[in-house]
């Protein structure tokens, strides 16, 4: 292969970057890169990112260059954008800092003590990494197929690569240095070291002409605002779990995010990254102790937050009319609810209550206190009633979510671990599953097997929305700002009808008045019910899709847009409904005390009604003004029991749109 005219290429750079145009929808052309240069020359863009779609349209050849050698073209393009970015200045910058001003005093003062004949050592020379005031990233082409983390291999070094994973980690960002700047304290040069690996060898010795020939031995000092420092984020990806190969473990990746590519992503977030694959250069004394083994990394270029089972980007656009019309028509209320998990049969209000677990209440923060909006459900129930499978289905339909089971998650992993951080060796903390599901949902099955120790870390999570840590000397609070979603048996693997609701639960009251709804899920046999429920899983398996119903299941990718649009909306109690509330809130306190068939009723069961039917108003009515007054019906069609049973029925449930369910209100 005969080594490429990289003079050649920098020119096609530099003509790709000049004569590039798309048409707007008059016909007129719009230079695309020729605007982002002009708003990097006036310093009003940081970073140029190169869509390789655009190039390929130009010059698949140089596409092809790109993808293979990412690193070395990427500096190619910040030359030739350096020689442009004359020709684009309109104006001088107005706002100047500190290394501005540093680098033009020092440029007067070069052009005016320099001898035209003097060669200078090329350390002694500005760096072009110290002039430039941008940043080069490729957004790789469509036609490229992501890899699988442990597909990049040692084929992929220096090659621009495409993967996909979920982020299980993400230190703080710092500044890290990208050019240092020495003073000798003998001949007052200075010298620069541009800087390639997260660490370096510092220089020692002045190399400049004077010192040299008078061997005068000058040292070096840094100087900190001379130097030239860019924002530095270290991430971890992991692999998807449908990704692994059996029995094997996930793989994970280091990714360095630098300047404008920073705090775009958040540990529990799924993403797309591309960037260039590159073995890790250690030099100085880590060099000496590093041994056979070398590091690699992804130096990131493009970072694309993703959904979690499409292959599609987090949507973030509003739904148009005619997908709101889709939605909201005749008996649309059932029409979402039953589009929660459609395969699975029956459940109707068990997902409706999903449904506002998804949208979750209204979060309220008088001074000096925090009311959680999140909703919180159990689901417990006999076995083979189809519990998991709802869990896996709100996993994989909510943006964020964490599914973990009991047996197999210990209280640290819920909470929070004390790691090492490799790169800069202080203690750090890393989120467990709660904390990764932040604003998200978590959900738990298995939920009585856990063990006692490591439950009680779910007490503070599920009503004050915060892990309180105080460990290593590291005393904080994380946020776990999340719904709890858990499954379980009952005590003695079935529920007995013969014993009270807290002898079949077994579970601490502490624990129980912190979930909204508990659903008792019971598997008795009917023979119509039965039947309907055989000839459904048959058709299920026969199909591999459910059966045909009056409607159309709504697709996963536009429940996912509703749900963001509902949670938009802040509902409001009303002062006409305040008085029934409360007075309704008493007669159940009165009925509770008589009644050994419903669990214990505190204040919090008042704030879950509250919770529930806010959530209801903004499912319901999800364009309405954000200030919307809850109606009374909808106030109390979802859970106002009327009468202490164990069947927590509404007294306006007969004129609302939810048929009669069984929840046990907790």
């Amino acid at each position: 292969m005969a080594p490429k005219d990289y003079a050649a290429e920098k020119e096609k750079c530099k003509r790709f970057l000049q004569e590039f145009y798309t048409e707007d929808d008059f016909g007129k052309k719009v230079f695309k890169y020729g605007a982002q240069l002009v708003a990097l020359a006036h310093r009003e863009q940081v970073g140029l990112h190169v869509d390789l779609d655009d190039v390929a349209e130009e010059d698949p050849e140089l596409v092809e260059s790109i993808c293979e050698n990412a690193k070395r073209y990427t500096g190619l393009f910040a030359d030739a954008i350096h020689e442009l970015l004359p020709e684009y200045r309109e104006r001088d910058v107005v706002a100047k800092d500190s290394l501005d001003v540093y680098i033009e005093h020092r440029l007067m003062m070069e052009q005016r003590g320099r001898d035209p004949a003097e060669t200078r050592d090329p350390r002694n020379q500005y760096p072009p990494e110290l002039m430039r005031r941008f940043e080069i990233y490729f957004k790789s082409p469509t036609t490229s197929k992501p890899k699988v983390v442990r597909d990049v291999r040692a084929d992929s070094i220096g090659q621009l690569v495409a993967v996909r994973g979920i982020v299980t980690r993400a230190t703080e960002v710092k500044p890290m240095m990208v050019v240092a700047t020495y003073t000798c304290d003998q001949c007052g040069a200075e010298t620069y070291q541009p800087i390639q690996s997260p660490s370096f060898m510092p220089l020692i010795m002045c190399p400049s002409q004077e010192c040299v020939t008078n061997k005068s031995g000058g040292r070096l000092y840094l100087q900190t605002r001379g130097s030239k420092f860019m924002k530095f984020q270290e991430l971890r990806i992991q692999e998807h779990s449908d990704q692994v190969p059996i029995g094997n473990i996930p793989r994970s990746m280091t990714v360095y995010a630098r300047g404008e590519n920073t705090r775009l992503a958040q540990p529990g977030d799924h993403v797309a990254i591309t960037g260039v694959f590159l073995p890790l250069l250690r030099t100085g004394f880590r060099q000496a102790v590093q041994g056979l083994l070398s590091e690699t990394y992804l130096e990131a270029h493009c970072i694309t937050l993703m959904n979690k089972t499409e292959d599609d980007e987090l949507g973030a656009e509003e739904l148009s009319e005619e997908e709101l019309r889709s939605i909201t028509d005749e008996g649309f209320y059932e029409k979402l609810a039953g589009s929660i998990a459609p395969e699975i049969f029956g459940h109707e209000d068990v997902k409706k209550a999903l449904l506002l677990l998804l949208v979750g209440g209204v979060q309220q923060a008088p001074k000096g206190m925090k009311i959680r909006g999140n909703i919180n459900i159990c689901l417990m129930g006999d076995p083979g009633v189809a519990k998991s499978q709802l869990l896996s289905y709100i996993d994989r339909l909510a943006p964020r979510s964490q599914y973990t089971t009991g047996r197999g998650s210990s209280g640290v992993g819920l909470t929070a671990a004390v790691m090492r951080d490799p790169l800069t060796g202080e203690m750090t903390l890393e989120g467990g599953a709660l904390v990764l599901a932040d604003l998200g949902v978590c959900c738990i099955d298995e939920f009585d097997k856990m063990a006692e120790a490591d439950r009680t870390a779910i007490h503070e999570v599920m009503e004050q929305q915060t892990i309180s840590i105080a460990k290593a000397g590291i005393m904080t609070s994380l946020n776990a700002r999340c719904s709890i979603l858990a499954a379980a048996n009952p005590a003695y693997g079935r529920y007995n009808p013969r014993k009270s609701i807290e002898q079949n639960i077994q579970l601490p009251a502490a624990l129980l008045s912190r979930f909204d709804l508990l659903w008792l899920i019971q598997d008795k046999p009917d023979a119509d019910a039965d039947l309907r429920l055989a000839q459904h899983i048959t058709y299920v398996h026969q199909h591999c899709r459910q059966p045909p119903t009056h409607f159309t299941p709504i697709d996963m990718k536009l429940m996912r847009r509703y749900i963001s649009l509902c949670k938009k909306r802040q509902p409001v109690v009303p002062e006409s409904l305040a008085d029934y509330i409360t007075a309704a809130y008493v007669e159940m306190r009165k009925e509770a005390r008589v009644s050994k068939d419903t669990t214990f009723t505190s204040a919090r069961t008042l704030l879950s009604i509250l919770r529930l039917s806010t959530a209801l108003v903004a499912v319901i009515y999800p364009t309405a003004k954000p200030a919307l007054q809850a109606d009374r019906q909808a106030m109390c069609c979802m859970c106002m029991p009327s009468r202490g049973q164990t069947v927590g029925q509404c007294q306006y449930r007969r004129n609302s749109r939810l048929p009669k369910s069984s929840p046990s209100h907790g």
